[in-house]
């Protein structure tokens, strides 16, 4: 992490500050003018900008823009007396993060940088460039398709739907999409929607203004504004709530936007990538995934074979992965003995390429001889058959071990889903579909468990 700079003409308040982070163990850099700051930014930018808005020579406003012109990304705090309101305003025209008043609370001044530190490094984390990403690894016919496909559409800026089960290699595919294409010096920008919450995703996607909702105490820019000139690529586009879907087919529409709480339409210049899981036409049936949408995507699609249909890459991948796990941990890299490699052969891996990739790590920790055996492998890998759950949680702890050892993610929310689904079922069967009854039963309201299953696509006959 780089260091927090503090750019103030008053000593006393540069040392207020140096002595507050240095408690809480904040790297930080000092300046007595801007100009200093501006000299200091040739070479490197920091972490965080804490700076005085009115100093002699550059003010904190000149400080704020180059900042803001040469590096968009590092949130700037100005700090501001009481009366100089009109400057503080002037501040956020520039793209401040927020405002500091003098006299301030040094606890609250030290909080407010944490926020500001915790923000940029999200940032940092999203704009991380895709040139240091692993290239995809794999001799097999259906490999070579996906190469030579990632090659006709290296120099295009169509929209790609990259299709396969979770855990083979689809975020690897649109890295290679982004650094062998004409965008490859722009921001390669990743987000989840699944993983991401409901209510926190469209200020994610957009950013908001400063005030749009109860929390926003600053301006934020959302993953569009990230990726601009570069590539968007947008994981488990199949489980994107229905009003962001339509949010995201106007931006392919006339590529235009707007941040939560905005009203002024931004202009979006970045090529969107989209990967899924799931059957997307027929989550176009049940109503869970707009059609327009759907075509807007589905541009080109490009298919990621499962791990079983390419078993002759297991033996590349895992040299790789081992020794990956061996450099990770500094230790020499193990092998896998013949039996091995002839058992993984077989596998089923329903975890895909991650499931092989947690495995080798696994094996690099655990296992005691530099040539790993079959009695080495785990018991799941081995296929020897675990006891019955004596009950349903117990059952429910032995599906999510199974899920975290093939390198799942996302769970709460589909097992959520499932569990309810269940529920929703067995009452409604109970009760020969009536709904008032059996959301009696479920302790739900009529409002509720009608919502429940039309979201969980459940389809109930019956009267209520």
């Amino acid at each position: 992490m780089k260091p927090v700079w503090v750019v103030d003409d008053d000593r006393s308040i540069r040392w207020v500050l140096e002595k507050a982070l240095g408690r809480e163990g904040i790297a930080f850099s000092s300046f007595a003018s801007a100009q200093e700051a501006l000299e200091a930014l040739k070479g490197e930018a920091p972490q965080v900008l804490v700076s005085d808005i009115r100093m002699p020579g550059a003010s904190g406003i000149e400080l704020l823009r180059a900042v803001k012109q040469q590096h968009p990304a590092v949130p700037v705090i100005i700090m501001t007396a009481y009366s100089d309101l009109d400057s503080a305003v002037a501040a956020f025209h520039g793209g401040a993060y927020e405002y500091l008043a003098k006299p301030f609370d040094v606890d609250q001044a030290v909080a407010l940088i944490r926020r500001a530190l915790e923000e940029s490094l999200r940032e940092q984390a999203a704009l991380e460039p895709a040139a240091g990403s692993p290239e995809i690894l794999g001799q097999a016919p259906a490999m070579q398709e996906v190469f030579r496909a990632i090659g006709r559409l290296s120099q295009s800026n169509a929209t790609v739907l990259i299709t396969g089960e979770s855990g083979t290699g689809k975020e690897l595919v649109a890295q290679a999409l982004h650094r062998h294409g004409a965008r490859a010096a722009k921001p390669f920008v990743a987000i989840n929607t699944a993983a991401m919450p409901r209510d926190l995703l469209e200020s994610e996607l957009f950013g908001h203004e400063r005030g749009a909702f109860t929390g926003a105490q600053q301006l934020r820019r959302g993953r569009f504004e990230q990726a601009e000139g570069g590539t968007l690529f947008l994981d488990e586009i199949g489980d994107m709530p229905a009003e962001l879907q339509t949010r995201l087919l106007r931006v392919l529409s006339d590529g235009t936007y707007y941040r939560v709480g905005g009203h002024v339409p931004l202009r979006a210049d970045v090529r969107v990538i989209a990967a899924t899981h799931q059957d997307l036409e027929q989550r176009v049936r049940e109503g869970a995934f707009r059609e327009d949408l759907f075509h807007r995507l589905n541009v080109i699609r490009l298919r990621m074979p499962p791990l079983r249909e390419r078993a002759e890459d297991i033996p590349l991948l895992a040299r790789h992965f081992l020794a990956h796990s061996a450099a990770q941990l500094g230790t020499e890299a193990k092998r896998l003995s013949d039996d091995v490699l002839a058992h993984l052969a077989r596998f089923a891996f329903p975890g895909n390429v991650r499931q092989l990739q947690n495995l080798c790590h696994w094996l690099t920790v655990m296992a005691p001889g530099q040539v790993i055996g079959l009695a080495d492998l785990p018991l799941e890998i081995r296929g020897e058959a675990a006891p019955a759950p004596a009950n349903w949680r117990a059952a429910l702890e032995q599906e999510v071990e199974r899920r975290l050892a093939r390198g799942a993610s996302g769970m709460l929310d589909e097992l959520t889903r499932e569990f309810e689904r269940a529920l929703i079922r067995k009452a409604l069967a109970h009760t020969g579909g009536r709904r008032i009854e059996a959301a009696a039963l479920l302790g739900m309201g009529r409002n509720t468990i009608t919502r429940k299953i039309q979201e969980l696509g459940i389809d109930s006959e019956g009267g209520a």
